[in-house]
């Protein structure tokens, strides 16, 4: 026990926190190895025979010595250390290892250490990717009428917007004297026809024939259908009004025109829009495009209809990533024809993928299909043209879909819980087998992305390999303290505790954005602007994978997302500036908090404004310079403030070390 102790206060003098902790977990599990009757202390070489016969096991075994305050000394005797002059303690190892990153233990330590272990394997896996969006128009089926002639509106059927027609309904009545002068054309060409049929002339006949298409073409271009030009044919006279239909159903989005108003050829008089079929363009993070595919199905939730769901699939995938909130535009077509979404609500998508090798996605509805390139929702079990837009359709395959046959395509995976990760790599602890002891190596591997329960292994292990998925820690303690190679004794690396710390900085991009966004408007005076900032941003808090981060990390990130929801629902319900501000306080206490915690990614440095005067006792705000732009003044007092503390982006300042600094 007294080489124990000491073996923790080495640890502490190297002031190691992360490490510390791992050695008090070595004292808890080699003190309870100890507990129990007091036995004669036995000379060293019945004390080494008595642990061949505890183990069992036939391996052959010897102590080396090492100093407490430099462990890279190791000695095959006892002595003083070269460095310090320090009594060396015994360190109890196993010969005949040919790594430096091995240990070997009995099966009472394996029991102890509750070492437990699972199979590196090759099958698909699970994973949700989540997504804020909002519900648009379908750009498709937005039609904007306009005129055909010049003329004036005499009369609209439909006088405000929001209107819901029905194709053929009337819209609008024009008074036009060039439509007057067409049908006029029109009748004297028929007159011609009639009057000729009755002369041998074949040319005059034909000449004739002509000229009365052409005046009939021409009424079909000033908007006449067959059946009106007929109607005046039959009629044997003009009119100098002419009556605008309705070419679909839908709403009126837009009114350009008033009664009395002229208007010339090509003037628009409505727009408008067929709300049965929609799109909802969604915001997917940069991280996840991997498991996003043309042609998937999406799970959507909107605020207005808690516990529904809607269903769309996805027909677009933007190429460009917004180099601000790191996130790219997926628009899903959704059908809508009980009219219940509406252009411009927040929803939720969720996309289930089934993860393949090399990024693909399993799906056994779409997998040996055809998908036409642009409607998404043509798919054919053998090749062809789509019905629509007459394109040819395109293999699933090529779109990156594989087929559950596929064997191949399985990823080679491994369970989060085997993985130690740094700040630059990530170790596993392999058990070798037919060990006559139980043994286990440290073996660096590089990962793909995480999906679910499991990471995806590009290199380092090989199907059927056995890992360490409960117990890592005491294994690699145990290896620091015989002074062997672990995580945690790498120089200038630490295991970043609490989880996937670089993909939830992305998740928070767009936080940030909306926040900076909305500081930006209080320091305007935009009481709208404000509220549709802190209202987007509460959508964006909750499609944060919370799975993320764990342990204290998850703690302090559901504390921050509950006062960053406290905040939105304070400002929805403000009726002046006054009353958004003092909740921008309580936001921006949760977003400083984050910057502190997790970081921000970017080019941009946070800036920590400081201002004394805020509500009598002095508040802070982040933004993106130091020419300082007070929120909670607005103009009247808008240089007033210090800055406290400025943060540089993770991904530029990691290597220069911490982000914030105080002035």
């Amino acid at each position: 026990m007294k080489h124990l102790l000491l073996s923790v206060l080495h640890v502490l003098a190297k002031g190691k926190v992360a490490a510390v902790i791992v050695a008090l977990l070595v004292a808890f599990y080699l003190g309870s190895r100890m507990a129990g009757p007091p036995v004669p202390i036995p000379s060293s070489d019945a004390g080494m025979a008595g642990m061949h016969d505890r183990a069992g096991e036939s391996a052959e075994e010897t102590t080396s010595w090492t100093c407490i305050m430099h462990t890279q000394i190791q000695r095959p005797e006892p002595g003083t250390c070269p460095i310090c002059r320090m009594d060396l303690v015994p360190v109890e190892t196993a010969t005949g290892t040919d790594s430096d990153r091995v240990l070997v233990m009995s099966e009472a330590d394996k029991k102890l250490a509750e070492i437990q272990t699972s199979l590196v394997e090759r099958k698909f896996v699970d994973t949700r990717i989540r997504m804020v969006g909002m519900v648009d128009y379908d750009e498709t089926r937005v039609k904007i009428i306009s005129t055909y002639m010049p003329g004036r509106i005499d009369r609209l059927y439909i006088d405000y917007t929001g209107i819901e027609v029905r194709e053929g309904d009337h819209l609008a009545l024009i008074y036009s004297p060039d439509l007057l002068t067409a049908q006029e054309e029109l009748l004297e060409a028929k007159r011609r026809v009639e009057k000729t049929a009755t002369q041998k002339s074949e040319f005059l006949q034909q000449s004739d024939a002509r000229a009365l298409e052409s005046a009939r073409e021409k009424l079909r271009l000033y908007g006449l259908s067959d059946a009106q030009i007929k109607e005046i044919e039959d009629r044997g006279t003009g009119e100098d009004h002419i009556l605008i239909t309705s070419p679909q159903s839908g709403v009126v989005i837009e009114k350009s025109v008033n009664e009395g108003q002229y208007v010339q050829t090509g003037s628009q008089i409505y727009t408008l829009a067929d709300l049965d079929h929609l799109w909802v363009k969604l915001d997917a993070y940069e991280q996840d495009l991997t498991w996003l595919h043309y042609g998937q199905h999406v799970d959507l939730q909107t605020e207005a209809y808690p516990g529904e769901h809607f269903e769309g699939i996805i027909a677009f995938i933007d190429p460009v990533v917004n180099a601000r909130t790191r996130t790219v535009k997926l628009r899903v077509n959704v059908d809508n024809v009980d009219g219940r979404l509406k252009p411009g609500m927040f929803v939720r998508g969720t996309v289930h993928a089934r993860v393949a090798k090399g990024g693909k996605v399993m799906d056994p509805d779409l997998a040996g299909k055809w998908i036409a390139p642009m409607h998404p929702e043509i798919v054919r079990d053998e090749p062809g043209d789509c019905p629509i837009c007459q394109m040819a359709l395109v293999k699933a395959e090529d779109l990156g879909y594989v087929s559950p046959a596929d064997e191949d395509a399985r990823p080679l995976v491994v369970p989060i819980t085997a993985v130690l990760r740094t700040g630059k790599r990530a170790v596993v602890y392999v058990e070798k087998p037919n060990a006559d002891r139980p043994t286990y190596e440290g073996r660096e591997v590089v990962l793909g992305p995480r999906t679910g329960d499991y990471y995806l292994v590009r290199q380092g292990l090989s199907e059927g390999e056995r890992v360490v998925t409960h117990g890592s820690f005491n294994i690699d303690s145990a290896l620091q303290i015989q002074a062997k190679p672990s995580m945690l004794s790498m120089e200038g690396e630490s295991p970043e505790e609490g989880g996937d710390f670089p993909t939830f900085r992305i998740a928070l991009a767009p936080i940030y954005e909306s926040y900076l966004n909305a500081q930006t408007h209080l320091a305007a005076d935009q009481l709208t602007g404000a509220q549709e900032a802190f209202v987007h941003m509460a959508h964006l808090v909750d499609g944060v994978d919370m799975t993320l981060v764990e342990g204290d990390a998850h703690d302090a990130w559901m504390s921050a997302n509950r006062q960053l929801k406290h905040a939105a629902q304070q400002i929805l319900q403000a009726t002046d500036l006054d009353a958004v501000r003092r909740a921008f306080e309580l936001s921006s206490n949760a977003i400083i908090a984050l910057e502190k915690r997790f970081g921000h990614i970017g080019e941009k440095t946070f800036v920590e404004i400081f201002c004394p005067m805020a509500f009598d006792r002095g508040a802070s705000w982040l933004q993106t310079s130091t020419d300082v732009r007070n929120p909670y003044f607005g103009p009247k007092m808008i240089d007033c403030g210090n800055v406290a503390s400025e943060y540089a982006p993770k991904d530029v300042a990691r290597a220069a070390g911490p982000s914030g600094h105080q002035h």
